[in-house]
């Protein structure tokens, strides 16, 4: 199987259980689910599929040398993510975690058809623990398969595409831990994903849009146009089902969403402060055979860190007058 990335470029896999799985309905479905969770039609950022972060994530523990089974687990890391990704987590879960896929994780696979793929090619549910897999996932602010993958996506797409390959190039396994090779990798790597979190992820447009969005599926959940087995399909599935519903509030919101205008508060309004998860790294990086943290190498970007979290703190005013 031939595989096209825009950071990884074309890839052989040939391994049986990693084309079996990306062949499953599991996998399949979230070539329909955005990544960002806004579909693309209502949101202003350009993104990519779950789907293509997964697979994302296994090409590049396969380019550092990551066992099969961290592969497999790579693969899956993000299959049992609802329609619309982390806004499941402003509707019924908690918007400062946003850890709503990773309660459920486990559960959503036990019921699909994984299972039986893993057993046939000799690997068992324990493959789904993915807090045992240091390559796939670290605490912040560690670099880590996951967080690299949908990071090197980003500025492919729009924050800086032409550190991808410096940062890609620069990426080693050192005492079992993902690292950088260069202290300027590591610094491009760290600044840039903290411009992602600044200017996108935790943005006013995408927080005011997450409430907006969040809003409007509690009602279509109110007043049971949808429903909570609806999530557990794609994105198109639940937007179909929305507009079906023909709910004057809601196509107001989706309207007010579909227009691409940067969303800005009313400040003369009563303020409701909401924020999203504060994303950063942290990248440590070998010079000289002996390793580094960052910000304990760079005052500047240990200050920049500091600076960048007080802002995040303050959070968005998401009161818009619709």
């Amino acid at each position: 199987m031939k595989i096209n990335d825009v950071v990884y470029e074309s890839v052989e896999v040939n391994e049986p259980v990693l084309i079996a799985l990306i062949e499953s309905k599991p996998l399949q479905r979230l070539k329909n689910i955005e990544q960002y969770g806004i579909p693309k039609e209502y949101y202003l950022f350009p993104g990519f599929s779950r789907y293509d972060h997964c697979v994302g994530a296994m090409l590049l523990l396969r380019k550092l040398g990551a066992s099969l089974e961290e592969q497999v687990a790579g693969l899956l890391h993000d299959v049992s993510h609802t329609a619309f990704s982390h806004v499941i987590d402003w509707v019924i879960g908690d918007p400062d975690k946003e850890d709503f896929q990773d309660k459920t994780h486990k559960e959503m696979i036990s019921k699909s058809e994984i299972p039986e793929i893993l057993s046939k090619f000799g690997f068992d549910m324990s493959v789904t623990d993915i807090e045992k897999y240091s390559l796939l996932e670290s605490e912040l602010p560690n670099l880590c398969a996951d967080r690299v993958d949908y990071a090197l996506k980003e500025f492919h797409y729009w924050t800086n595409p032409e550190i991808v390959k410096l940062c890609l190039d620069s990426l080693r396994i050192y005492d079992g831990k993902m690292v950088f090779s260069s202290k300027a990798a590591a610094e491009a790597f760290g600044r840039n994903f903290m411009r992602c979190q600044m200017e996108h992820w935790g943005s006013t447009d995408t927080v005011v849009r997450y409430h907006l969005f969040s809003k409007l599926l509690k009602i279509g959940l109110d007043e049971k146009i949808i429903f909570m087995e609806d999530f557990y399909h794609d994105d198109s599935h639940v937007i179909g089902k929305l507009k079906a519903g023909k709910n004057l509030e809601i196509n107001k919101m989706l309207n007010i969403l579909s227009s691409k205008k940067t969303l800005l508060p009313n400040e003369d309004a009563p303020q409701t402060i909401k924020k999203k998860k504060f994303r950063y790294v942290d990248p440590e990086y070998v010079e000289n055979d002996m390793l580094h943290r960052l910000s304990e190498a760079d005052e500047r970007y240990k200050d920049f860190l500091v600076e960048q979290r007080k802002i995040n703190d303050k959070g968005v005013n998401v009161n818009l007058s619709i």
